[in-house]
């Protein structure tokens, strides 16, 4: 009668635990036969950009980067000089006039949502932002004959507890951030992506693009985790759409 006494008591403790901390006690109870850092990292969920690490909220580094000539000049022409916040003019912003799609790089700067879904083989973010998204194919190569792409093909695999992401065969005309600097289809990027708290996801990059950059850069950006956030539909060139002619 007293054991199954002990055994209820267990049971109404075991549901009264937080998931978190009953995880914790069933991985430790298997002993010194399991190896929890074998577990492939969950970053599943919706998260928003806080910005760079150094309190820049929509460029990567405060650190002037080391542009090519045409890259400053274009840079330099880009810049607004009424925005405090530090936006390129907006007839040369190409997520304002919808000419082309945002890119890998700059679609990171706005605090807008997007959601990490991980499936066997595949990461996938899904940006609220137009609904665009990134496929990262894990354990993979980059294809041969790779065609440039407005995303970029990605490829990624894990390093222990950070993501590692290498992004190659960008398209040439969207910006590298928010801040209007530029890049060229020679664009390489790598992101290591962790979690430095729970809540909180860093992102640190190298930049190498040699026709628009005298040497590799680095920079950094974090993302908040959005508990209950649900994403919504965002057709940022909706206007645009409309008045295009209908060709049937």
């Amino acid at each position: 009668m007293r054991s199954r006494s002990i055994v209820l008591v267990l049971a109404a403790v075991a549901l009264a635990l937080p998931p978190f901390a009953l995880a914790q006690i069933q991985q430790a109870g298997k002993g010194k036969s399991s190896n929890a850092t074998n577990a492939t990292p969950d970053f599943s969920g919706v998260w928003q950009g806080r910005g760079a690490a150094r309190g820049a909220g929509y460029v990567f580094t405060k650190d002037p980067l080391p542009m090519q000539p045409w890259a400053e000049k274009q840079y330099n022409y880009n810049k607004s000089p009424k925005d405090p916040l530090g936006h390129p003019r907006n007839e040369v912003d190409p997520t304002v006039t919808c000419q082309v799609p945002p890119g890998p790089t700059w679609i990171m700067t706005p605090p807008r949502p997007f959601e990490i879904i991980q499936i066997p083989g595949r990461v996938i973010m899904l940006y609220e932002w137009d609904h665009w998204w990134r496929d990262i194919w894990m354990d993979a190569q980059h294809p041969k004959d790779l065609k440039p792409t407005w995303m970029g093909h990605s490829i990624g695999k894990w390093d222990g507890d950070t993501l590692v992401i290498d992004t190659t065969g960008i398209r040439a005309g969207t910006m590298l951030d928010g801040a209007g600097h530029v890049h060229s289809d020679a664009l390489h990027v790598i992101e290591r992506i962790r979690r430095v708290d729970p809540s909180t996801l860093q992102d640190d990059m190298t930049f190498e693009d040699p026709k628009a950059y005298t040497k590799p850069f680095t920079g950094q950006y974090r993302f908040a985790l959005r508990p209950g956030w649900d994403m919504v539909e965002e057709a940022r060139c909706e206007e645009r759409w409309q008045e295009l002619p209908l060709t049937f």
